[in-house]
């Protein structure tokens, strides 16, 4: 009944827009707005040959409220219907700024859509160019969930305490 009462109140404040905060920027050394990913971050499996190593990621310019960080990294070109979560961590504390290469975070991290906990890299299928969008939401709290929950709930609980948002879409082909 509690988990009812709180996933009906994020969804009440989900309703209302969140302010944006201008200036919350997500930049990385490894990976480029709309740029081919490297082998590095491709899957090692599923007929893919990568290092299935997650980039460095860094942020700057968090809002004011800001209690809590979410890293994902979504594929939305995946064809399931419902797309590909190839990375989701969330708790991350506020007063970091930075993920470095290899995917540690210091939060909670789902299990991706291959099956494992933490980043599972690109993995098209041959001939098809993917979007991977590594976001980085800035959040107004601490989410009251654990890692036994579905991406797409994780999703609904970062969409819904999101103070400001940052994403690079980089693309991926074999």
């Amino acid at each position: 009944m509690t988990r009812t009462i709180f996933i009906a109140a994020a969804l009440a404040a989900s309703l209302a827009a969140p302010a944006m905060a201008d200036g919350f920027t997500l930049t990385s050394p490894d990976i480029a707005e709309g740029q081919q990913l490297s082998s590095d971050f491709v899957f090692q499996g599923f007929g893919c040959g990568g290092g299935n190593t997650a980039p460095t990621l860094e942020w700057s310019g968090a809002p004011e409220g800001t209690e809590s960080f979410a890293v994902t990294v979504y594929d939305p070109d995946a064809p399931t219907g419902s797309g590909w979560w190839h990375w989701f961590a969330f708790n991350i504390p506020a007063d970091v700024t930075s993920l470095p290469g290899g995917g540690d975070v210091n939060g909670v991290q789902l299990t991706n859509d291959y099956g494992a906990t933490g980043f599972g890299g690109a993995c098209p299928p041959p001939g098809e160019v993917h979007r991977y969008e590594f976001t980085v939401h800035a959040l107004g709290t601490t989410l009251e969930i654990d890692n036994s929950v579905s991406n797409a709930l994780a999703g609904f609980m970062v969409n819904a305490n999101s103070l400001a948002s940052s994403t690079i879409t980089a693309v991926y082909n074999r």
